[in-house]
């Protein structure tokens, strides 16, 4: 080989090499796109969002409850709320897969009807019976009325597609102003697909710092690759990885609303406030001067 084309063959491999990485780099701001032209969402700003309610299981008043719902909208916060289904095919409101943390009985939800559910108390560290029971989804928004925004974090551990379904029948009447988050990007999927007038956002965190990076769904839906089919409207993040760099590139490049949960002090309010626009909070209440 003459000696004069040893250089040539490796800048030939360097330019190989950019281009593959030059390529990729492209893919991954490809696939990161939000939705760019989004419904209004001005009738949900403004506004702080009560975690699960306003809830204080101290006081008796546990999350995703009436009662805890109630007190936030007489004091007039957003709320963000959870929504999956029974066995029965009921949306009710409740957060975990289980019922163990909160109601002390361990059976998932999606195993027992509304009867039974109705049947346990929502009660704090030791159970007690405070006369809460779980809510269906029709109970709380008889409930709100419309008078507060609302987050609507729709369950779900493996795609089925009833629970999309069923949540937004309800939601289909309601008249009050809200937005549907989930985990799962086949619900924003779902809602691109059938309800694109519904402002719909990603919820996402660090998996891997979070050591729950179990699969290559995990990976890419941490990194927010998964929207290239979801095409989310906001990313609704953890606030403590707020420097991550997709979440970097959706929100402040392709200008995707940025939402931050779960806040737990004023002080870690006042942190992230320049880098979010919404703010999902609980066992406080914001400073109603500092908004």
């Amino acid at each position: 080989m003459n000696l004069l084309s040893i250089p040539l063959l490796f800048a030939a491999a360097a330019l190989f090499l950019l281009a593959v990485v030059f390529l990729l780099a492209a893919l991954y701001f490809l696939l990161l796109i939000p939705r760019f032209h989004s419904p209004d969402c001005s009738a949900l700003m403004g506004h702080f969002y009560a975690h699960r309610g306003l809830h204080d299981g101290n006081c008796g008043i546990p999350e995703n409850s009436m009662k805890a719902f109630r007190l936030a909208i007489e004091k007039g916060y957003g709320i963000e709320l959870d929504v999956q289904l029974s066995a029965d095919g009921v949306p009710v409101v409740f957060h975990d897969a289980t019922l163990t943390r909160v109601c002390g009985v361990n059976r998932r939800v999606c195993d027992l009807t509304l009867s039974e559910l109705k049947q346990l108390s929502l009660g704090g560290k030791d159970f007690p019976d405070t006369g809460e029971r779980i809510p269906t989804f029709a109970e709380f928004l008889k409930l709100a009325d419309g008078r507060v925004p609302l987050i609507v974090e729709i369950k779900m551990e493996k795609w089925d597609a009833r629970v999309p379904e069923a949540a937004d029948a309800l939601l289909k009447g309601y008249r009050g102003p809200y937005c549907v988050e989930s985990f799962h990007p086949g619900v924003l999927v779902w809602y691109r697909k059938h309800r694109p007038d519904v402002f719909r956002g990603q919820l996402c965190t660090n998996f891997v710092k979070e050591h729950m990076c179990r699969s290559l769904s995990y990976f890419l839906l941490g990194k927010m690759l998964t929207n290239i089919a979801a095409r989310p409207d906001f990313i609704a993040y953890d606030w403590r990885y707020r420097n991550d760099l997709s979440r970097r590139i959706c929100c402040d490049l392709y200008h995707a609303l940025p939402v931050a949960w779960t806040i737990r002090s004023q002080a870690e309010l006042d942190e992230c406030r320049k880098d979010f626009r919404l703010f999902i909070f609980e066992g406080f209440e914001p400073d109603a001067d500092r908004k």
